[in-house]
C-alpha cells in the first residue's frame, strides 16, 4: 500500500496519476530515463501504523519468561530430590532400629536379660554423647 491508497481518486495529486503532470522544481529528470513512468512514494510501513516490536525488548521479554521457567524447574526438582532423601533416610532409620533390635535378641539368647538392658542404656549414652 502506498501513501495515496486509502484516498478517494479526487484527492490523490496530479503527479501520482499522469506521467505528463507537471514536475517540482526541485525534481529532475529520471536518471534511467523513463519519464513516461508514474511516480511513487517508497513504501514505508511506519507511515501506515505498523511498527515492529523492538527487538531489545522481545529478548528481554523472552530471557524473564526462560529465568522463570528455569527457576520453577530448579524448585519441581528440588522438591522431588528431597522428598527422595526423605523416604530414604527413613528406609535407613528404620533399617537400623531393625538390626540392632536383632542384635539384641541374639545377646539376649547368650546372656542374661537384665546385662542386655544395662548395655542398651550404656550404648544410648554413649551415642547421646559422641553426637554432642
Amino acid at each position: 500500500m502506498s501513501a495515496t491508497a486509502d484516498k478517494p481518486l479526487k484527492e490523490i495529486p496530479k503527479q501520482y496519476i499522469n506521467p505528463l503532470a507537471e514536475k517540482a522544481p526541485t525534481e529532475g529528470p529520471r536518471v534511467n530515463g523513463k519519464n513516461f513512468k508514474i511516480k511513487k512514494d517508497a513504501f514505508r510501513v511506519r507511515s501506515l501504523g505498523v511498527r515492529k516490536l523492538n527487538t531489545w525488548e522481545l529478548r528481554e521479554k523472552k530471557k524473564l519468561e526462560e529465568e522463570q521457567y528455569k527457576a520453577r524447574l530448579r524448585e519441581l526438582k528440588q522438591e522431588k530430590e528431597d522428598e527422595k532423601n526423605s523416604k530414604i533416610a527413613e528406609i535407613k532409620r528404620r533399617r537400623e532400629l531393625k538390626e540392632e533390635k536383632e542384635r539384641y535378641e541374639k545377646m539376649a539368647e547368650k546372656m542374661h536379660r537384665k546385662k542386655v538392658e544395662r548395655m542398651r542404656k550404656k550404648e544410648k549414652r554413649n551415642k547421646a554423647l559422641r553426637e554432642r
